[in-house]
């Protein structure tokens, strides 16, 4: 029996989720590459495992259905044409040259599906090449990457989300990352799980990142603008999910371009139908633009979008999920304590529920204004998970979620 799939909303109870162990990938980080690769620190990696098997038990606790994305990707792999895609994709750089890249090809075609994943995950090092290579292998430092590792796989959130029975492979921004969405890709297209999944956006075009996309009820979503997601990206998401039907109104929310607020997400989660936690430092500047479907077209391409002026987003908000007030808890009590729970992931919560919530344990103030709330916060630890800035919404991406009962 084919699985149910989708979600049409951030708090619908959570029944599947698809994470990411921190596996071998974490290994190759070192004070040179560290920040090309998008981490502030070198995490502790057994420590870090550590951590997520506590959080991935946290969440089979509530009945919640955890789903790895490596052995989804070594059964997809056992697929030859996914095999034959992947490494095509894994090649593509144009550092590798022909001789390099024909002599790799060959070598992964040979490889089992279990050692494939692991090359694609934890990348190739120059060193780890043997024989028949050529020029550019001789001439790239022992050390260097010929096929780098995807550290921030960690956050599954970014790569994909579903909209109801859709899911949308998103484009990520940082070239870092730009493998992560072809291999979700690879997983919803040839894995058995997903056969007949319909999809939206694509690793190919504008770019869109999960962590900007916030389900706030069903038919409304709201994108951030900033560092990763592009306008050109939201204008293409929103012409898809209005074609398909699948949402009434997006809202388009400019934030800072900055580490900091990478993502939505860093800045608000929901708790609950009608509550958010957010970051207060940024609630009197935080604006959207409601972005409807002025009328249909032959096909998304010539449909047509209205694009209001900006309102504040908690405004704007409400007026699309058609409820008096989206309640806003603020995360700690002061500017300062804001600011540091902030940087902590105090606002990136992952709902399991209407109120109940996962989050780190470290941001003692944001979890209490959260219980005060009504919210049940379920406490993990994240000391060295938090390394490459993400909280457990971050690490999660939600497959199958309770639909929301209506009125």
């Amino acid at each position: 029996m084919t699985a149910t799939h989708g979600a049409d909303s951030e708090v619908g109870r959570l029944r599947t989720v698809m994470l990411h162990r921190p596996g071998p990938e974490l290994k190759r980080l070192t004070p040179r590459n560290n920040d090309k690769l998008l981490f502030d620190g070198i995490p502790w990696v057994s420590r870090a495992q550590e951590e997520h098997d506590a959080f991935a038990e946290a969440l089979r606790a509530r009945d919640v259905e955890v789903l790895y994305l490596t052995e989804l990707l070594t059964e997809t792999l056992a697929s030859e044409s996914a095999r034959r895609h992947a490494i095509t994709t894994a090649l593509n750089g144009l550092h590798l040259g022909d001789t390099l890249r024909t002599y790799l090809g060959t070598a992964l075609a040979e490889a089992s599906p279990e050692e494939l994943c692991g090359y694609l995950t934890a990348g190739i090092r120059n060193d780890e090449v043997r024989g028949g290579h050529g020029l550019v292998t001789s001439l790239l430092a022992h050390d260097d990457f010929l096929v780098d590792p995807l550290p921030n796989l960690l956050f599954t959130r970014d790569s994909s989300v579903w909209v109801r029975d859709r899911v949308a492979v998103t484009s990520l921004a940082m070239p870092a990352r730009a493998r992560e969405t072809q291999l979700t890709e690879l997983i919803y297209t040839e894995h058995p799980r997903f056969v007949g999944t319909r999809r939206l956006h694509g690793w190919q075009h504008e770019h869109v990142e999960g962590g900007d996309v916030l389900l706030l009820a069903p038919g409304v979503i709201a994108v951030g603008v900033g560092e990763r997601t592009t306008p050109a990206g939201v204008e293409r998401f929103a012409r898809q999910v209005f074609h398909a039907g699948l949402a009434r109104t997006v809202l388009a929310v400019p934030i800072a371009q900055e580490r900091a607020t990478m993502h939505l997400d860093t800045v608000c989660t929901m708790v609950d139908v009608d509550k958010i936690v957010m970051y207060p430092n940024i609630v009197d500047s935080l604006t959207a633009h409601a972005i409807t479907a002025a009328e249909q077209g032959d096909d998304e391409h010539t449909l047509r979008l209205d694009v209001a002026p900006a309102e504040p987003f908690l405004v704007a908000a409400a007026k699309a999920m058609g409820i008096d007030t989206l309640h806003q808890i603020d995360t700690g009590l002061d500017p300062v304590t804001a600011e540091r729970e902030q940087w902590d992931d105090g606002n990136n919560t992952l709902a399991l529920a209407p109120r109940v919530a996962v989050a780190y344990e470290r941001n003692d103030e944001t979890n209490d204004r959260l219980e005060d709330a009504g919210i049940e916060v379920v406490r993990i630890a994240g000391s060295e998970l938090g390394s490459g800035r993400g909280g457990p919404r971050c690490m999660s991406c939600p497959i199958a979620r309770d639909p929301l009962p209506t009125d």
